[in-house]
């Protein structure tokens, strides 16, 4: 095993934000480009050391003529390491890149739930987290939407999602592809300047590096990491306050204290009526 510089990082990272323990059951997402590569290459190389049990997951969404191809292709990257390998081939089309997005983090989490997979992991990248930010805030959204590409985030009562490589830029990922020579699929989507995302990482911040700052990217990424930190902790704030504006009746329905909220500032007011609705309503 060649430990390289990168390695050393994402170890130091996974210890120091105690993202997933050793002996954990990891179920990596891996599409086959550069990024995913990555990931599931520093995990088996790092498997020596924190013992987990490993296994490759992969969605065929049927967009491409050559996706069967690409899937082929990660099952035999599976065997070559001996991994599990699990396979969902979308049965319905998928329209948007929203649509996708939710559907394989469905799929993934039905695939850890059934399999015992406490973490899912993904090769996301702090490119991807400067992406993100720009595709929101063109959108419309607020703190949270800006941040919205965490380290980790539940999946439910029994799994989490993990992004181990929020510090790590594509073009890192791709030096280490082709510095151990790791078979890349290239995804011919990734090129379809129909899909906003790909508007957005070939012209627009290529634009804002040339006339604007050559260090966008990683400026943008960590300005998500600062949002990350504040709507933490305005979260934590907001939730010991819905804890002492709300108050449960003798009929089991539950009263909430207005004249308690009004005082606080609306930032907290918008928080707390969000959680109460977040857990009334019923998760899709």
């Amino acid at each position: 095993m060649v430990w390289t510089s990168l390695h050393a990082q994402i170890h130091r990272t996974i210890r120091h934000r105690q993202l997933f323990a050793p002996h954990e059951h990891l179920l990596v997402a891996v599409s086959g480009g550069q990024d995913s590569l990555c990931l599931i290459k520093l995990l088996l190389d790092l498997q020596v050391k924190w013992k987990w049990k490993l296994a490759i997951a992969h969605c065929d969404h049927g967009w491409r003529q050559d996706s069967h191809d690409n899937a082929d292709h990660v099952k035999n990257l599976a065997t070559i390491w001996d991994l599990p390998f699990h396979l969902e081939i979308a049965t319905e089309p998928v329209d948007s890149e929203g649509d996708a997005r939710n559907w394989r983090y469905r799929v993934f989490r039905e695939i850890a739930e059934d399999y015992g997979y406490k973490y899912i992991v993904t090769g996301h990248t702090s490119s991807d987290r400067a992406e993100t930010l720009i595709y929101n805030l063109i959108r419309g959204t607020g703190a949270d939407g800006l941040q919205s590409l965490t380290w980790q985030r539940s999946m439910g009562e029994k799994t989490m999602l993990v992004r181990p490589l929020l510090e790590i830029t594509r073009e890192q990922t791709g030096k280490f592809c082709q510095d151990l020579d790791l078979p890349v699929w290239v995804d011919s989507t990734n090129q379809n300047l129909q899909y906003p995302r790909n508007r957005i990482r070939q012209q627009l911040l290529p634009y804002l590096a040339a006339n604007f700052n050559p260090q966008v990217e990683s400026h943008l990424s960590h300005t998500a990491e600062l949002l990350r930190a504040e709507v933490e902790y305005l979260e934590q704030v907001a939730h010991q306050l819905r804890l002492q504006a709300l108050t449960k009746c003798e009929n089991g329905d539950l009263r909430l204290n207005r004249h308690l909220l009004k005082q606080q500032p609306l930032a907290l007011q918008r928080r707390v009526m969000r959680q109460i609705l977040q857990e009334a309503l019923p998760q899709t």
